[in-house]
């Protein structure tokens, strides 16, 4: 559990598909990115959301990217994207490796999907009463469906997980649900209707590359509807895309792709995404920071959009 520092405020920095490969040149900016921006920004926490990696060795290679953030003693928590277990390490190898990392948040929960499941609590540092609840979700990797290929979902024994949860966090809000925020690599297939639904939706920032969902929908999208939670969700996955978007009361937001040359990047410069959250406001700001220290998109969240 956090508490919002003394100023009433929480800030996140996500930083997605890094695809580091220890030992090659070309991750070097990848590197020098994730350094600066956590020297600009100064984030509470740090939640990275997938493809870490992109090569062997991957235990050298994941400890190398995340290095600046624990030797910063910046608390984070990983959730994998679909090339983490692509190397020589097993997503369960790779989470032992990143839980032995100083200042890492994970934990495993048995008998769900994925093994980069978790759930951060934002309290008021008054009362320690939760404010905010972070749902971070691993989105698996590729479909294991017969005549689907493709993209993998987020299953459904993690929705019952969320669902469970959400539940008992509106319980003890006195039956309100709790503001709340998801975290995963590959968008959902609402993403992608969101953001080609041009009369119902209002999309800000660069979209320069189709959607790379996962080809069937999870259920996951009406879950966050029903439990009235969810304002929004980040992921990362499309290095090209660092758009927020606004369909149907949900924001679908893409970080800012944060690696370098290893991997196709036609967004340039890398950088990373900062999520502002405020004490007894629902509310939140979010911006993309560049490297070189430009800032794009600083928009209040849902203020600034303006369709409801």
């Amino acid at each position: 559990n956090f508490n919002f520092n003394k100023n009433s405020k929480f800030k996140i920095l996500q930083i997605t598909d890094t695809h580091y490969i220890a030992g090659n040149p070309k991750s070097i900016r990848a590197l020098d990115n994730v350094n600066q921006m956590l020297d600009l920004e100064k984030p509470d926490l740090v939640i990275h959301t997938g493809d870490l990696i992109y090569g062997k060795p991957a235990e050298k290679s994941a400890r190398e990217i995340l290095a600046p953030i624990s030797e910063r003693k910046i608390p984070f928590f990983v959730t994998f994207g679909n090339h983490d277990e692509e190397f020589d390490k097993t997503r369960n190898e790779m989470l032992d490796v990143i839980m032995s990392i100083p200042f890492n948040l994970n934990k495993k929960i048995p008998n769900i999907h994925g093994v980069t499941n978790g759930i951060l609590t934002l309290s008021s540092a008054n009362d320690n009463k939760v404010q905010r609840v972070l749902y971070i979700f691993d989105s698996n990797a590729y479909s294991k469906i017969n005549g689907i290929k493709g993209y993998d979902h987020i299953r459904f024994d993690q929705i019952a997980w969320y669902r469970k949860n959400s539940e008992e966090f509106t319980k003890l809000n006195g039956n309100i649900p709790i503001p709340s925020l998801a975290f995963f690599h590959i968008p959902l297939l609402e993403h992608k209707e969101a953001i080609n639904d041009d009369v119902n939706s209002e999309t800000r920032g660069t979209k320069a590359e189709l959607i790379a969902s996962s080809k069937i929908s999870s259920g996951l999208f009406a879950s966050m509807k029903e439990m009235k939670d969810i304002q929004a969700m980040f992921v990362g996955h499309d290095h090209n895309n660092d758009c927020s978007t606004l369909w149907n009361k949900m924001f679908f937001i893409f970080g800012r792709f944060s690696g370098c040359d290893t991997v196709y990047n036609d967004l340039k410069p890398n950088g990373a995404r900062v999520i502002e959250l405020t004490e007894n406001e629902s509310s939140f700001r979010s911006w993309t920071r560049l490297f070189g220290g430009k800032i794009e998109q600083d928009l209040k969240y849902p203020d600034d959009f303006i369709k409801k």
